[in-house]
């Protein structure tokens, strides 16, 4: 049993009603189950996700020992390696035949490769310089993938206590409503969302901000960077704001927001234009194919290392 706590048995699963009664509820469950094959997988999830939530809310009251990695923007905290065990251990548990690839596993030395097989990707705390300086844009991301598309999407802003969930088909939700993107069109009546990142290279943070005018330029009515990719995403879903684009994040930054966006009735592209490529390190997610393909007209591209290729 995984260190982290057991999994309680569902409301209603108890021996009332007796021997038939309790047979007859095990034989609609594989029913169910056969018809919706990822129905747990998404009740595991969301749990999972609020777990994880309740364990940052607690650790942002205390002192932060702060780590760096790649860069001296690139933070980590031993919060972030613990909640990640924590959500490994729990899946793994539950879900021991598939496979998991984790932002600090994968800082660890762990292999970033996305196969067939079932997938958990996973970022513990998305805004881990949000996290540390108790600015209030910090999520757990939890995406799944089976046969490289993906099925479940969860995203817990945990400070806000915002619950952002999709199925594949079924829609996009927070805390249960249901999401939609704003449907905007002209760029010049957008609100654009897109971060700095982490690099501090004088050239790629000169092209970063190059790319922010230009848009800023056009006119568009503003650009936000909330310090979380996961939360950015989740604002395009909304309607909040009208587009994300990003270079140099992670596939466990979108995996989860991708679909929320896309079940919002939003689209994800390359930033290039083309098809979405999740490894890739490079994203637009918009309210219409109509901006997202004017934000890929106007931005410079920053090469970057795959995902899958480190």
């Amino acid at each position: 049993m995984c260190a982290h706590g057991q999994w309680a048995a569902p409301a209603g699963t108890g021996r009332r009603g007796g021997r038939t009664g309790g047979r007859c509820r095990r034989k609609m469950a594989n029913i169910c189950g056969a018809s919706d094959p990822w129905r747990e997988c998404m009740e595991v999830a969301v749990a999972v996700a609020r777990k994880a939530g309740e364990v940052i809310c607690e650790a942002l009251k205390k002192e932060q020992t702060v780590l760096l990695k790649s860069s001296p923007a690139d933070l980590v905290t031993e919060t972030d390696k613990n909640v990640e065990k924590m959500i490994l251990c729990i899946l793994k548990e539950k879900f021991p035949s598939h496979s998991f690839i984790g932002e600090e596993s994968v800082a660890d030395g762990a292999a970033s490769i996305l196969t067939d097989n079932p997938t958990w990707i996973i970022d513990p705390i998305d805004g881990t310089t949000n996290f540390v300086h108790r600015f209030p844009f910090v999520a757990v991301s939890i995406g799944f993938y089976v046969n490289k598309q993906s099925e479940i999407g969860v995203i817990y802003s945990c400070v806000e206590d915002k619950m952002y969930t999709a199925r594949r088909g079924q829609g996009a939700f927070c805390n249960g409503h249901q999401l939609s993107v704003s449907g905007q069109e002209n760029i010049s009546k957008a609100l654009i969302v897109t971060e700095i990142g982490s690099n501090r290279t004088p050239e790629i943070v000169k092209t970063v901000l190059s790319n922010m005018e230009k848009l800023i330029s056009i006119p568009s009515h503003g650009v936000r960077a909330l310090g979380s990719a996961a939360i950015n995403m989740c604002m395009v879903a909304t309607g909040g704001a009208d587009a994300y684009y990003e270079m140099g994040i992670h596939c466990w930054d979108v995996a989860a927001g991708a679909l929320i966006v896309t079940e919002a009735g939003g689209i994800v592209l390359d930033i290039s234009g083309g098809t979405f490529d999740l490894m890739s390190r490079r994203v637009i997610a918009a309210s219409s194919k109509a901006i997202a393909k004017r934000i890929a007209q106007e931005v410079q591209i920053i090469p970057h290392q795959r995902d899958d290729q480190e």
